[in-house]
């Protein structure tokens, strides 16, 4: 027999399988699982609407909602006439997505980076309450000098569940960090909590970024967040601002 509604008339089935919720948001949370685990590689294209409405089972106007809003969070890319494709962390998707510092003329560009070390060490307190971590965890601490047109201007210290990165201290680690997550370990960032706040420059960072004690900065305390919802990355950044600004859209 047929679900019914509380009004007594048969329900469509794609409204019975969800009950109160939109069929395509369950189809979204379908699909993003599959893209936690894997199932298709940053940059690999999905499988067309039609093929994927018959493997689970939802029409191809379904699939499509869910295929929009996985893309309205940047983790698709729709290519008309093409496909759609699991989004890579490239530079030009990190620099609009996750990357707010613009000149005061308005131009975006992307930092570049020297690493000026990479350590292992027991999480402290402030680590395992950023990422989740139990007292026992450890973590990779990344300490990064980045630069704007030739210019010093962010001190960042970057923490890692060594866990999420056999190995990584091996590596020669690239400028784009979460293009190195995804590819080589399968991590794909999809969204970061940011905190932001006025402060002072300590010591360390003010001769780093070559200004002197007592410098005015804006730091930036950054939660990183994967498709799975696991805490990846704490950054913070103290950036000199005399020729930046951090701009962010409302809608």
């Amino acid at each position: 027999m047929a679900p019914r509604s509380p009004s007594g008339q048969p329900r469509a089935p794609e409204a019975a399988a969800i009950g109160f919720r939109p069929l395509y948001r369950q189809v979204r949370e379908r699909l993003l699982r599959r893209l936690a685990e894997g199932a298709w590689p940053a940059g690999g294209m999905l499988p067309s609407e039609p093929a994927l409405a018959a493997e689970l089972g939802v029409s191809p106007g379904t699939v499509r909602k869910a295929l929009d809003a996985l893309a309205a969070e940047n983790l698709l890319v729709r290519r008309q006439g093409r496909g759609t494709f699991v989004a890579r962390h490239d530079e030009r998707r990190i620099l609009f997505q996750f990357f707010r510092l613009v000149s005061d003329r308005g131009e975006r560009q992307f930092p570049e980076s020297e690493v000026l070390a990479l350590t292992r060490a027991g999480a402290n307190a402030r680590e395992q309450a950023r990422l989740g971590l139990a007292a026992s965890a450890r973590v990779f601490r990344i300490r990064r000098l980045r630069t704007l047109g030739g210019r010093a201007c962010i001190a960042e210290s970057i923490a890692l569940p060594e866990a999420l990165f056999p190995g990584l201290s091996e590596r020669t680690l690239p400028n784009n960090l979460y293009g190195l997550y995804a590819e080589e370990y399968g991590i794909s960032i999809a969204r970061a909590s940011e905190r932001l706040k006025a402060v002072i420059l300590p010591p360390g960072d003010a001769t780093l970024l070559g200004v002197g004690p007592g410098t005015p900065a804006l730091a930036i305390d950054r939660l990183a967040i994967a498709i799975d919802g696991r805490r990846v990355e704490w950054r913070l950044s103290r950036c000199l601002t005399r020729h930046l600004h951090y701009a962010s859209e409302l809608v």
